[in-house]
């Protein structure tokens, strides 16, 4: 039974004052703003400076992102959409009427990354029906990367204050 008190003593269930939590908070927002649309945004940067096919193999990877998104939206996004609205209210009832200090840090970690996943889709929409391309693409992925950027620094600011709150509040276990 030594092995199962050591392990949760490393994997800590009280998520504002565990460390894993807020390395886990870092790795997902700096992914989320390093992907646009599923497409690393250094091949943006590699278009704008070298054109020809760098460009080509943005533009034909952001659309094949765009067309597998719209398409998952199409065929399956009623059921996505109530998913996810049932998965942020139990996360939010658990957490803040419940008192689950795991289900608030899921909560602060899903409520933002789904505003993202949003606008991910509306993003997806909006070059599909303009046909973007070169440097009206470039810009467009630009933008949604730094929304989603300020979004997470939101978050981030949000969950910060929120786990400095619960820590003082709670105090060690």
């Amino acid at each position: 039974m030594d092995w199962y008190n050591n392990l949760f003593e490393l994997i800590d269930m009280r998520s504002f004052s565990n460390l894993w939590f807020w390395i886990v908070l870092a790795v997902v927002w700096s992914t989320s703003s390093h992907y646009v649309l599923g497409v690393p945004f250094d091949m943006v940067l590699r278009a704008r400076r070298h054109g020809g096919e760098a460009e080509t193999d943005l533009e034909d990877m952001v659309r094949i992102n765009t067309n597998r998104m719209l398409y998952i939206a199409q065929v399956s996004g009623l059921w996505l959409l109530g998913f996810g609205c049932f998965f942020l209210t139990m996360l939010a009832l658990l957490g803040f009427y419940y008192g689950m200090e795991f289900a608030q840090a899921l909560m602060l970690l899903a409520l933002p990354l789904s505003v993202v996943a949003l606008l991910s889709l509306s993003t997806a929409r909006l070059i599909q029906q303009e046909g973007a391309e070169g440097e009206r693409l470039r810009r467009r992925l630009t933008r949604h990367r730094l929304y989603t950027q300020i979004i997470g620094m939101v978050s981030i600011f949000v969950t910060a204050l929120w786990g400095m709150f619960q820590n003082l509040t709670v105090g060690p276990f």
